[in-house]
């Protein structure tokens, strides 16, 4: 991993392989080695003959860590993306986030369409748009003084995994206190490069990869079967749709 300065905040990544530039934004809680080392991400995209730069977003990882809520907004960790291309001189690439990263790359897509060559979605649906699950009762699991006291299934679940990446569990409830900027279906409307959108059957918290997929134009959707939030993501089926999508998109 190596890190540069964005915008003041240090930002950690990984940068691996040759040719057409692969982004990856990973999700809540987790981190590059978590959601796409050691799933085989990196290995799959690298061996495609595919550049690999996936990033630590701020507050996860190798990254600073922040406790400010304010410091959260995805647009904010959007134009760490964006600084993290310009770091490395790479006009486009093709963006993959998971869940939370799928809307740092929704915003990232909105404000910058010429540095998107295509986007994939993964890990959620409509959701994008209606809301993920509440974060107050999110925060407050992360805030806890032990996994035990915390009763809410998602909330726990969510506790579980930032305990598992070893994560600063003060820095990602400032991460979930944060601004909570909507998705509005007009801005996915907009959108003009190839999209994929790739949910698990199972994942009641991204919600319907299908009813997200509608709302933008010529979208294709994959359908991660039998697999829930958390399971989806190394999938074999979700990474032969990602090759397959990038290999037939213009």
């Amino acid at each position: 991993m190596q890190s540069f300065d964005s915008d003041g905040v240090r930002i950690a990544y990984l940068d691996e392989g040759e040719d057409d530039p692969v982004l990856l934004i990973h999700g809540f809680a987790s981190n590059v080695a978590a959601n796409w080392v050691d799933p085989r991400w990196v290995r799959t995209l690298t061996a495609s003959g595919r550049r690999v730069i996936a990033i630590d977003n701020r507050g996860h990882g190798q990254s600073e860590k922040l406790y400010d809520p304010e410091a959260y907004g995805a647009p904010q960790m959007a134009e760490d993306a964006r600084r993290l291309l310009d770091h490395l001189g790479v006009e486009r690439a093709d963006v993959l986030g998971y869940s939370m990263g799928a809307r740092i790359a929704a915003f990232l897509t909105f404000a910058h369409p010429e540095r998107v060559r295509s986007v994939v979605f993964g890990g959620l649906g409509s959701h994008m748009v209606r809301g993920m699950v509440g974060s107050g009762p999110l925060a407050k699991a992360l805030e806890a003084p032990r996994l035990e006291d915390v009763t809410n299934e998602t909330a726990r679940s969510f506790r579980l995994f930032a305990e598992q990446t070893k994560s600063d569990l003060k820095a990602l409830a400032a991460c979930m206190r944060g601004p909570r900027e909507k998705v509005l279906p007009e801005e996915l409307a907009n959108i003009t490069v190839p999209a994929l959108v790739a949910v698990g059957s199972k994942d009641v918290i991204g919600g319907s990869g299908a009813a997200l997929a509608e709302l933008i134009p010529g979208a294709q959707f994959l359908e991660i079967t039998g697999r829930d939030h958390m399971r989806a993501v190394g999938d074999s089926r979700f990474k032969m749709g990602v090759l397959d999508f990038l290999t037939s998109r213009p």
